[in-house]
């Protein structure tokens, strides 16, 4: 009797601690907001500047958030080697993208140019992919979860300073795309043209996969696998081709969102996956794991209120220099998602344990 009741004031008080946590937040965000709002610091071109960064920045989360729900989805794992596969397929635009440069090839057809850039970092990052399924994962189908997450991990550092070791410590500039420099004008407004290419190519490569998971055998093949193995199996799937066939799209995705990227920050560098790998991840949960329309909306909401963020909520505060804090508010996203809502935006809530 005494531990039932020492255990209900425990979570009692686990309870307490939790809302008390969200409460803070909360305060936090709506306080800043008014604050800023009232002093009237930024302008309305400033602000649709932050929206539209966002957007672009977003849309490229989306695109390496696919690749971990996707794979979740199938294998009930966290491939945290995706970040690298992201990376791989920036350095291997670099590479090309400055042979073109060279040769002339990007001034006469730079959209023929760019277009080629982000094929080859898909196909290259697809090739890399593959192997790293068949490596460090096929083995481990059967284990428990912890094995594979930890072989993900040692994937993950293997390819990091593979990428060092080959092409240095040194960050690249990625090479430019004239065609891109300047802004539009759209509807009296000054938005950067590779925001909105980047965004554009972004959404564009999000409905041709959605359209290959709804519509096509072998998306409905994915999704029966993403089910149950073994009936699957029973019904004449495939599943050890699926797997693959899903490791390999993801991977096109992050190679592609490796291009975008080096479109807008222009620098590549072997500790580039890092970072965006984690918020990809953040987005992938944000909008429920294993959910694919999840992981573009969760993509796209966390780039916005990273972009808008620190301006909106912590300006108004009085924090100096609040952008260097952006990361802090995507970290700070992913913990109360876990906390308040594990399973996402889109997430369903699942009462028994799927196989």
């Amino acid at each position: 009797m005494r531990t039932s009741i020492t255990e209900r004031l425990t979570d009692l008080a686990v309870r307490a601690v939790l809302w008390g946590f969200r409460l803070l937040i909360v305060l936090l965000v709506v306080g800043g907001t008014i604050m800023t709002v009232r002093a009237g610091k930024y302008s309305s071109e400033q602000w649709i500047d932050f929206v539209v960064f966002g957007i672009s920045q977003g849309s490229i989360y989306a695109l390496i958030a696919l690749g971990y729900t996707m794979v979740y989805g199938i294998l009930r794992m966290i491939n945290f080697a995706h970040g690298e596969i992201f990376m791989s397929g920036a350095f291997s635009a670099y590479f090309l993208a400055t042979w073109l440069n060279n040769s002339g090839f990007s001034g006469r057809n730079p959209a023929i140019s760019l277009i080629i850039a982000i094929l080859f970092a898909m196909l290259m990052s697809t090739g890399i992919a593959l192997l790293v399924e068949r490596i460090a994962y096929r083995r481990l189908r059967g284990a428990p979860r912890l094995v594979p997450l930890i072989s993900a991990i040692g994937a993950s550092y293997f390819l990091q300073y593979t990428a060092r070791g080959l092409f240095g410590p040194g960050v690249y500039a990625f090479p430019g795309v004239s065609s891109l420099e300047g802004e539009w004008s759209i509807f009296g407004i000054g938005i950067l043209k590779v925001q909105v290419v980047v965004a554009a190519a972004a959404f564009v490569m999000m409905g041709i996969l959605y359209s290959i998971v709804m519509f096509t055998k072998v998306g409905k093949a994915m999704r029966a696998v993403s089910e149950n193995k073994d009936v699957a199996a029973l019904m004449g799937i495939d599943v050890n081709r699926i797997i693959v066939t899903t490791f390999g799209v993801g991977a096109a995705m992050a190679g592609a969102a490796g291009v975008l990227y080096a479109l807008i920050f222009r620098q590549v560098g072997f500790f580039m996956g890092f970072v965006p790998g984690i918020k990809a991840f953040t987005a992938a949960v944000l909008g429920g794991i294993g959910n694919i329309p999840g992981a573009m909306v969760g993509g796209i909401v966390l780039g916005v209120v990273e972009s808008l963020g620190p301006a909106l909520f912590l300006d108004g505060i009085g924090i100096p220099r609040p952008y260097q804090l952006k990361d802090a508010i995507a970290y700070t996203m992913l913990v109360m998602i876990l906390l308040f809502r594990p399973s996402g935006i889109l997430g369903e809530r699942l009462t028994t344990k799927k196989a």
